[in-house]
């Protein structure tokens, strides 16, 4: 018995020692076949966004990146691809979902004297807008009457209506819906021998018709926080205004939109600065403002008691004061309209504003 008992003590350590043995030998096959066979190995990643220096651009291997004529800005997936930015001057197309459209040797100032363009085709079915940061943008101001005659800045293609602008409007940024399969050009005309330091650095990314930076339809410019400020095109305040002439656009008509959160029912709107071109330097409303004017529709004027709201049957404001008023008209919009027969009559009044606007949650509307 104790003989049958030694065999079995015998045959379970062989058969320990050769399970034990069957693992370390299978390891020992898969590591060799890593360390020899190397080119099994087959990494995967997707072209996601990444950011380096600043920079948006798409994740790539760098054969990629070179062939699709990007530069390396930098490492991504965990170093197996390369952040690939699309940098684009006159004369070229991009399909990139983000683009870096600049000036000729950037950031050297620019001499002009030709147009500069880039077209922008879409990269996916689903892209429904571009969205343009103005990174860095300046050019000649416009004439004493508001028009952009010596440089401007123009968009061909696409359904929205973008004015023509020029001055300087760096941290500015515009929409434009990109319907249908036709490219969008972006164009910047330029007049030799002017003087001035021309430069533009413009951001230029596609929209998703589902992601939330898509902008309702018709808003030239759109913000999604709960409070902020927006600045008119080429704005100038009293320092600047050294130049014989108005800092205002002529022949604006566009809306600045701000999304309407949950839980929020007011948008109100003040003034950190105010000149909109007119006859006068009053507070003027829809019996003067005709031609040059913002438009806050269906808003009510607030004074120095937060709970006392006051009633005045106006939309309309120029001349050099604002008033905070208050509206619950979504989704908010403040419209822009500027004429360049009312910014001639009275141009030293014409630097354009900053609005600031706070949105007040339903509970507390009023405060």
């Amino acid at each position: 018995m104790d003989l049958y008992y030694l065999h079995l003590f015998f045959i379970l350590i062989i058969l320990f020692n050769f399970k034990y043995s069957q693992k370390i030998t299978t390891a020992i096959i898969e590591q060799r076949q890593t360390r020899f066979f190397p080119f099994f190995n087959v990494i995967r990643f997707s072209n996601s966004a990444c950011t380096s220096k600043n920079y948006n651009g798409t994740c790539y291997s760098k054969k990629e990146c070179t062939n699709y004529g990007g530069a390396d800005y930098g490492s991504c997936a965990n170093g197996f691809g390369t952040c690939c930015v699309f940098e684009k001057t006159c004369g070229t197309s991009t399909i990139a979902n983000t683009t870096y459209f600049t000036s000729p040797s950037y950031p050297k100032a620019y001499v002009g004297g030709s147009r500069c363009f880039i077209q922008v085709q879409k990269y996916n079915t689903d892209i429904c807008q571009l969205r343009l940061d103005f990174i860095d943008f300046t050019l000649a101001q416009p004439s004493f009457d508001g028009i952009c005659n010596v440089d401007s800045f123009l968009i061909t293609g696409g359904s929205s209506h973008v004015p023509q602008l020029c001055g300087e409007n760096t941290d500015q940024h515009v929409y434009i819906d990109f319907d249908g399969s036709t490219p969008i050009t972006i164009s910047i005309d330029t007049k030799l021998n002017y003087t001035i330091k021309r430069r533009w650095n413009i951001k230029i990314q596609q929209i998703f018709c589902f992601s939330e930076l898509h902008a309702p339809r018709g808003c030239l410019q759109h913000h999604t926080s709960v409070s902020g400020s927006v600045i008119s095109f080429n704005y100038g305040s009293f320092n600047s205004m050294n130049l014989n002439g108005t800092r205002e656009i002529a022949q604006l008509n566009y809306g600045i939109c701000i999304s309407k959160l949950s839980g929020y029912c007011i948008l109100k709107w003040s003034a950190t600065d105010f000149g909109i071109a007119n006859y006068s330097s009053t507070n003027d409303t829809i019996s003067s403002c005709r031609n040059n004017f913002i438009m806050i529709p269906n808003s009510k004027e607030i004074d120095t008691n937060p709970n006392h709201v006051l009633s005045i049957p106006t939309d309309r404001f120029c001349g050099e004061n604002f008033v905070p008023r208050i509206t619950n008209l979504s989704p908010f919009v403040l419209y822009v309209v500027t004429d360049s027969t009312a910014i001639k009559s009275s141009y030293n009044q014409s630097r354009g504003f900053i609005m600031d606007f706070e949105q007040k949650m339903c509970s507390n509307a009023y405060s």
